[in-house]
C-alpha cells in the first residue's frame, strides 16, 4: 500500500509556509496559499483515516531506512483521528482569522508562521519517534512566539518571553531525555522503545517516564506545571487563542497518553507505579483549573484556567490505564478541541465587539448581539457536561469507566468540577449577556 500520503501533513504546510514568505505583502494571494493548504491537508487526513480504518495502522520509512536509523512516520486511529480534527480546526480558525483580523493583526507574518504551527501539529501526530517529536515541539515554540506577540502590545511580549522561557526548559529537559534514553536502548523510535525498556532497570525506566511527564505535563498545562498559561494565553490575538486553546495543550496530552500506554505500560513502569499518581495530578488539575477560573472577571481568562481543569479530565483517564478510561479520554480530547476552540472564537467576537472581555464591563449582549450568545450557549452548556452535548458522553464516560476501576474519589473530584464548571458558564452568562455594562467601553469598528 501506498503510505506517502502520511507525509504531506508535514510537507506540505512547511511548503506553504516557504510560499506564503515568497509571495510576501500581496496578502490575498498568502491567504489562498493557506486556505489551499490546508484544505489538501483536511482531504488528505481524511483519506488516512479511512485507510487506517480499513487496513490498520499505516507506516511510512523515509528513503527506505528502518528504525533505528530512518525517519518513520506511523498512523494508528488515535493518531488519524487527531490529525483530522487537528486539520479541519487549523482550516476553521484560518477563515476565522481571515474574516476577523485587521491590518495590525494579519501581517506579512501570519500565514508563514501560521503553517509552520500546523506542520508542527501534524508532526506530532504522525511521528513515529521522539526525536522528530522533539522538532515538532519546536516548530510549535517558534511560530507560537512571534504569534503571541502580533500586534506588540507589552502584555503580549511579556506573556510570550515567558512562553518561551517555559517552553525551552521544558525542551532542554526533553532533549536530555532523549539523550539518556538513547545511551540506555541505542533507539529513540517509539516502536523499539516499547521493547527495549523492558530490558532496562525499572528505576531507570521510571525515571524515563518521570521525565517524559514533566516534559510533556508543561505543554499540556497539568498541575503544578500550569503557571504560565493563564497569562498567555488570553493576552494573544484572538484566532491564535483559539489554536493554541484548542490544540497546543492537546498536543502535549496526546504526547503523554502515547508515551505512557506504549512505553510504559501497566507492569513495565506504568501502571504498577504510575496510576495513583496520574489520578493525583489529575484531580489537583481538575481542581486548581477551576478554582482559578471561579476567581477571575474576564471571559478568556476564565475559559484560560478551564483549559486546566479539563485537562485533568483527560489525565484521569489515562491514569485508570483501562480501556475503558483511555478510550474515555481520547474522546474527551477530541470533544475539547473542538468546544474551547469554539468558546474562544466566540470570546474573541466578544472583545472586539465590546472592546473587551470584562465581564464587568460588557453586559447586554443578548440583546444587541443574539446570534453571538447563540454561539456561545452551545459549547459552554458541552463544556458543563450537560446532556445532550459531547461533553456529557464524555465526562459519563470518565465517571462509568472511573466506577468500574473503583476510583472513588477520583470520580467524587469530577463530578464535583463540573458543578463549578457549570458555574464557570453560568457567570460568563450573566456577566456577557445577560445585564448592562458596569463601565461603558468604546465599541470596535465592525467590518
Amino acid at each position: 500500500m501506498n503510505t506517502s500520503l502520511l507525509a504531506v501533513p508535514v510537507v506540505a504546510p512547511i511548503l506553504g509556509a516557504a510560499i506564503a514568505v515568497v509571495v510576501g505583502v500581496r496578502r490575498e494571494l498568502q491567504r489562498a496559499v493557506t486556505v489551499t493548504v490546508l484544505s489538501v491537508m483536511v482531504v488528505v487526513a481524511a483519506v488516512v483515516l479511512a485507510r487506517v480504518d480499513e487496513h490498520g495502522h499505516l507506516v511510512a520509512r523515509a528513503g527506505g531506512w528502518t528504525a533505528p536509523l530512518g525517519i518513520t512516520l506511523v498512523v494508528d486511529r488515535f493518531a488519524a483521528i487527531m490529525l483530522l480534527v487537528s486539520t479541519i480546526v487549523l482550516l476553521i480558525v484560518a477563515v476565522y482569522a481571515m474574516g476577523q483580523a485587521g491590518e495590525e493583526r494579519e501581517r506579512v507574518s501570519f500565514h508563514p508562521l501560521y503553517l509552520v504551527l500546523a506542520a508542527g501539529v501534524s508532526t506530532s501526530f504522525v511521528t513515529g519517534d521522539l526525536f522528530n517529536l522533539f522538532v515538532a515541539f519546536e516548530m510549535m515554540l517558534a511560530a507560537s512566539y512571534v504569534l503571541i506577540t502580533l500586534g506588540g502590545r507589552p502584555d503580549q511580549v511579556r506573556a510570550g518571553m515567558t512562553y518561551v522561557v517555559i517552553s525551552l526548559v521544558a525542551s532542554t529537559l526533553f532533549i536530555t531525555t532523549l539523550a539518556l534514553l538513547y545511551a540506555a536502548t541505542g533507539t529513540v523510535n517509539m516502536a523499539d522503545l516499547a521493547i527495549r525498556l523492558g530490558e532496562v532497570d525499572p528505576a531507570l525506566r521510571h525515571g524515563f517516564s518521570v521525565m517524559l511527564l514533566i516534559v510533556f505535563g508543561i505543554k499540556a498545562g497539568l498541575f503544578p506545571l500550569f503557571f504560565w498559561l493563564p497569562d498567555s494565553y488570553p493576552t494573544a490575538p484572538g484566532p491564535v487563542t483559539a489554536i493554541f486553546a484548542g490544540l497546543l495543550t492537546k498536543v502535549g496530552v496526546y504526547a503523554i497518553v502515547r508515551t505512557q500506554t506504549l512505553m510504559f505500560p501497566p507492569g513495565r513502569g506504568g501502571a504498577d507505579w504510575g496510576d495513583d499518581l496520574l489520578l493525583w495530578v489529575a484531580g489537583a488539575t481538575m481542581v486548581v483549573g477551576v478554582v482559578g477560573a471561579i476567581a477571575q472577571d474576564d471571559m478568556k481568562r476564565i475559559l484560560a484556567f478551564h483549559i486546566i481543569s479539563q485537562i485533568g479530565y483527560m489525565i484521569m483517564g489515562l491514569g485508570l490505564f483501562t480501556v475503558a478510561g483511555v478510550a474515555a479520554a481520547v474522546f474527551y480530547v477530541i470533544h475539547h478541541i473542538v468546544v474551547k476552540t469554539a468558546l474562544f472564537l466566540v470570546a474573541g467576537l466578544v472583545d472586539r465587539r465590546a472592546g473587551t472581555s470584562r465581564l464587568s464591563s460588557v453586559g447586554g449582549l443578548v440583546r444587541t448581539a443574539p446570534v453571538i450568545a447563540a454561539l456561545f450557549a452551545v459549547p459552554a452548556l458541552s463544556l458543563a457536561g450537560l446532556p445532550p452535548f459531547s461533553g456529557f458522553l464524555a465526562k459519563f464516560s470518565l465517571t462509568d469507566a472511573g466506577l468500574a476501576s473503583s476510583s472513588h474519589a477520583i470520580v467524587a473530584v469530577g463530578l464535583g468540577v463540573g458543578l463549578f464548571t457549570l458555574f464557570s458558564m453560568t457567570k460568563i452568562w450573566t456577566g456577557v449577556f445577560w445585564g448592562d455594562p458596569d463601565t461603558a467601553p468604546e465599541r470596535t469598528p465592525q467590518t
